[in-house]
């Protein structure tokens, strides 16, 4: 996977691992970084243009803030040391900086229409995925202020991306459009589309690159599944079958298995990722519409936004057992579990290596 031969993208850090690209974010391993942040769970929520905050010890909102027109996710700076709430109501939009140390936010920095924010290998650029406008933004990460942008008119509904092993590769869903993009990380140039066919109106969703660096695996809402691609974006490899509504994709911390939320059916599809293979179903009791999240710091525990209950679920990862449900604003979607273990991240709710 990362060969002393590999040749990452100028800036990239080096790889700790050479089976797991997310080898620095093990149970528990806490950088410097956000040693003294404090334990939170951030929820977005869409329609009540605000932000709850959850000690995620005691499952109790001890906080609300507003997170910006219509707040979609959660996302930790390259660095680590921000939050940002990204919203995306149009013509406006913004990022509201949160002070992880204390769970405060800031002033919220003109931002045109970020749905969801991603950075740049090196660290040097945040990248906003402006949903409606069918664009990538590129900004100066230290000022924010935009440095370049490219228009994909064939990609409505930009969404989700991840990068390839050596970060030269960019894979990028289209929500709206039932294909996916390859984009050269250092031109800004397509290099390829797929189609996606296992049904005529997909939704693309979540897309995240494996731990071992070998494939890439997409979730698709109408497809009820994820779909596999090759490493390098290639090619597309296999499709594996989880439920209605395929949606997020997580890792556990030993980097073995994959959590894929089921949205429209209410559970948790796990997948061997050494065989690429359903290897069990959590399903939430009374039912619920799990979207996205993030586990918590030693991996026990897998926290969801659900989209259209108003809630957050904690499930055991050991079990599936659900630990708790909490009612929220209107509309959770991306919260993030803070802190995260790992270096540097590139981005979405906890894209963190």
């Amino acid at each position: 996977m990362t060969s002393p031969g590999l040749e990452l993208i100028a800036g990239m850090p080096p790889y700790v691992s050479t089976t797991n690209v997310y080898g620095a974010a093990g149970p528990d391993q806490l950088s410097e970084a956000v040693r003294g942040d404090k334990p939170l769970v951030y929820v977005p929520n869409t329609g009540s243009d605000d932000v709850w905050v959850i000690d995620p010890d005691t499952y109790q909102v001890v906080d609300k803030f507003p997170g910006g027109p219509e707040p979609q996710h959660v996302v930790p700076s390259y660095d680590l040391r921000t939050l940002y709430v990204a919203s995306s109501r149009v013509p406006s939009g913004g990022l509201v900086p949160i002070d992880p140390r204390t769970g405060r936010p800031g002033a919220m920095i003109d931002v045109e229409d970020v749905y969801n924010l991603y950075f740049t290998p090196d660290g040097k650029q945040g990248i906003v995925v402006a949903e409606y406008y069918q664009r990538l933004d590129f900004y100066d990460a230290t000022n924010w202020r935009r440095t370049g942008s490219v228009t994909f008119p064939e990609c409505a509904g930009i969404n989700h991306m991840d990068y390839s092993v050596d970060g030269r590769t960019m894979l990028v869903s289209c929500e709206f459009a039932n294909r996916m993009l390859v984009v050269d990380a250092v031109t800004h140039r397509k290099l390829r589309q797929f189609d996606l066919d296992v049904v005529a109106d997909g939704m693309p969703q979540d897309t995240r690159l494996t731990p071992d660096g070998r494939h890439f695996l997409v979730a698709d809402m109408m497809a009820a599944g994820v779909y596999v691609f090759d490493g390098a974006a290639t090619n597309r490899t296999g499709f594996i079958p989880t439920g209605k509504g395929a949606h997020g994709i997580y890792f556990s911390r030993d980097g073995t298995l994959a959590y894929v939320t089921n949205r429209d059916e209410g559970s948790v599809s796990l997948i061997d990722l050494a065989t690429l293979t359903t290897a069990g179903l959590w399903r939430i009791p009374g039912g619920g519409s799990p979207d996205m999240g993030g586990l918590s710091a030693d991996g026990r525990v897998l926290w969801l936004s659900g989209r259209h209950h108003d809630e957050v679920y904690a499930m055991s990862t050991a079990d599936g057992r659900l630990l708790a449900r909490i009612p929220v604003g209107s509309g959770p979607h991306g919260l993030t579990v803070w802190p995260q273990p790992g270096r540097y991240s590139l981005g979405h709710t906890a894209n963190i290596r």
